[in-house]
């Protein structure tokens, strides 16, 4: 089960730095991949095995077009109306309502437009190169066939509907982002399967998808200790500074390194607070139907942006993931969330009539603007983050890898 002994230690040895990567979703697995690659000897820890979280759960895209945050101009009408919707993409439980309230105006805040511009600056600069450095990766550790370059597909019911993501189709597209507008029969020439309903689509060639998140968050980790990586499946109960190096407690284990870098999702929070670093994350439950025994009705991502849905034919199974519940991290899954992405899909593709479905939902890491933690922390030498990524983990997965290594290995 563990590489890692109790009282492991993995100071410096020579001029070799060490550090210990908390977190082995795919964010927390790509960075410690990249920096055993670039010479530093280092430990993996998580509670839950590689990829258990929303590295599994997730939709597989990678999308280095997505640089407009979730709150644009405008997000509090929106906002609203959603929230009435009993079968809307976004829902707050009501008992998590007072907590999550100071994060909720926040997200507000942060949908100024001039915000929005250098929000989306900065999301370009960590998606950049994302879908050649994933296909790349793929191939380094052995699964080549993991990561496809088919483009994504964003549908629309009408002009209407796309006219309400004007916004963030322009903000695209200053980006220098491929977009090809087509009309009904120009989605039919790529996704015959999909329902009348869509009669307008946006299609972005140059992007990809994981057709297997777990086996690729598994491979990583995989491929990370065959390079001579150390991996424990603990959990992390306590990082402290000690005599320049860092520590890292379980309730069985301690391991020291010079430095720590917390990619640990939601739970980044809780590790981070008795050192008095708060960062804003609230958990955005997302939410996924898997169907099982029918053909599969697509070959790429497609979006259903009126659904706030993403689709994808994985390797497992046909899946549609999405909507944004804030509710905490201890209540149990609502069933209704993932029984109206199943009617969701079913309605739009057809030939899954008959095929089983299970249901899983997971906790987003998301930040009220939409911007991740990642790099070093101010103040404090050795202590890197590498969290709140949102919906797009894997998306930037590679990107932060490149931050953590520049700051720990003095590398790009």
């Amino acid at each position: 089960m563990s590489d890692a002994h109790a009282s492991s230690d993995a100071r410096r040895t020579g001029e070799r730095p060490s550090a210990i990567v908390i977190g082995a979703g795919i964010v927390g697995a790509t960075v410690a991949w990249a920096l055993g690659k670039s010479g530093v000897a280092t430990t993996l820890v998580d509670a839950d095995g590689p990829g258990a979280g929303c590295s599994y759960g997730n939709a597989g895209a990678i999308s280095e077009s997505s640089v407009a945050p979730v709150a644009m101009p405008g997000v509090s009408r929106n906002v609203l109306g959603m929230l009435l919707d009993p079968e809307g993409p976004l829902r707050i439980r009501p008992a998590r309502l007072p907590r999550a309230l100071p994060w909720l105006l926040a997200f507000m805040a942060s949908a100024r437009p001039a915000r929005v511009e250098r929000i989306a600056a900065r999301l370009h600069a960590l998606h950049h190169g994302a879908v050649d450095a994933h296909l790349a990766l793929a191939r380094e550790i052995g699964a080549p066939e993991l990561g496809v370059r088919h483009g994504h597909l964003h549908l629309y019911p009408d002009e209407a509907a796309l006219a309400k993501d004007a916004d963030s189709w322009a903000l695209r597209q200053r980006y220098g982002v491929e977009v090809r507008k087509l009309n009904r029969a120009g989605i039919v020439s790529l996704e015959p399967a999909v329902s009348p309903r869509y009669q307008v689509g946006m299609f972005l060639p140059d992007h990809a998808m994981v057709v297997n998140p777990q086996r690729y968050v598994d491979r990583i980790v995989a491929a990370f200790r065959e390079r001579g990586g150390r991996w424990s499946r603990d959990r992390i109960l306590k990082i402290a500074p000690a005599g320049g190096s860092w520590v890292c407690a379980s309730a069985t284990d301690e391991w020291h390194a010079d430095h720590v870098v917390v990619a640990a999702g939601i739970a980044s929070k809780r590790l981070l607070a008795p050192l008095g670093i708060h960062p804003p994350l609230e958990s955005q439950r997302g939410y996924h139907a898997m169907f099982e025994g029918a053909r599969a009705p697509t070959s790429r991502i497609v979006v259903l942006a009126d659904r706030k849905a993403f689709t994808t034919t994985m390797e497992t199974g046909f899946r549609i993931a999405g909507t944004v519940e804030i509710g905490g991290t201890s209540a149990p899954p609502d069933p209704r969330r993932s029984a109206v992405l199943e009617r969701i899909a079913r309605e739009t593709f057809p030939a899954l009539a008959g095929a089983k479905v299970t249901t899983w939902m997971g906790h987003r890491p998301c930040m009220p603007d939409s911007l991740p933690w990642v790099g070093p922390a101010r103040g404090r030498a050795g202590l890197h983050f590498a969290f709140g990524h949102g919906h797009l983990g894997v998306t930037d997965a590679p990107g932060t890898a490149r931050r953590i290594v520049a700051a720990i290995a003095g590398s790009g």
